[in-house]
């Protein structure tokens, strides 16, 4: 008999999804244990003798990990179905046999790096706010910010009755009545970086997410996706060193 694993482990190991994901899936009763319905946490499985299955469908243990990074286009959404039918970031890796999920999301109308992988647990640790895993985006804003705005989103605003942690600005040009700018955050709420510009007056344009830490999405073609090494996904947990002020 092989050693028990937590349900969300085993989940997570199996590619399923991060493990704070599977616990969703649990207490929503997407999970059963040899034909029982799971709801709570705390329940542990043993892999050889014990079947599981997520959406009735019988999960085991997967291929050896794989990491991906695309350049994700606009309009595609970032989960494994959509019953709008809307083109899915999975489409655009038909090529890889290996069931993979995206790690974390990009809005809509986001476009540019997105990491896939089967492995539940790198998914966790780059989605746990203890990593603090730095996300590098450029905006284009409409208008020409003032300094003392910007100095606000480096410093955290309020959004929705909590501040922001500090972010990392740098205006890269401008381009008509638009504004380039270089922006670094660790956290993950929905649509922040478009609603912080919109709290201080200049509504983003466009986005797309440029790196995760120090992985550079670089000259990716849109739409397109390359195979990770393991030195490049260190680079993920390298943070970002923050521009110094202006005095």
């Amino acid at each position: 008999m092989s050693k028990p694993i937590r349900l969300q482990k085993f989940l997570a190991d199996c590619g399923i999804c991060s493990r704070r994901k599977a616990e969703e899936y649990i207490q929503n009763g997407q999970v059963k244990v040899d034909g029982q319905v799971i709801t709570t946490m705390g329940v542990t499985v043993d892999p050889k003798t014990q079947e599981v299955r997520f959406k009735n469908r019988i999960v085991s243990k997967q291929a050896p990990p794989i990491y991906i990074l695309l350049h994700k286009p606009t309009g595609y959404v970032t989960t494994l179905s959509d019953p709008q039918g809307r083109p899915m970031v999975t489409d655009l890796v038909a090529g890889i046999s290996t069931r993979i999920f995206p790690v974390g999301r990009l809005d809509l109308d986001t476009s540019g790096a997105l990491l896939l992988t089967n492995d539940g647990q790198l998914a966790q640790q780059i989605q746990h706010p203890s990593h603090e895993v730095t996300k590098t985006y450029e905006a284009f804003v409409s208008g020409r910010p003032a300094y003392e705005k910007l100095n606000q989103l480096r410093h955290g605003i309020m959004l929705e009755g909590r501040m922001t942690a500090p972010a990392t600005l740098q205006v890269k040009g401008q381009e008509g009545k638009l504004t380039r700018i270089e922006i670094t955050i660790h956290e993950g709420r929905k649509r922040q970086v478009r609603k912080m510009f919109q709290a201080v007056g200049h509504p983003v344009i466009e986005l797309k997410r440029i790196a995760y830490g120090q992985l550079q999405l670089g000259n990716l073609n849109v739409g397109k996706y390359r195979l990770l090494g393991a030195e490049e996904i260190k680079k993920i947990f390298l943070k970002k060193i923050p521009l110094q002020k202006k005095k």
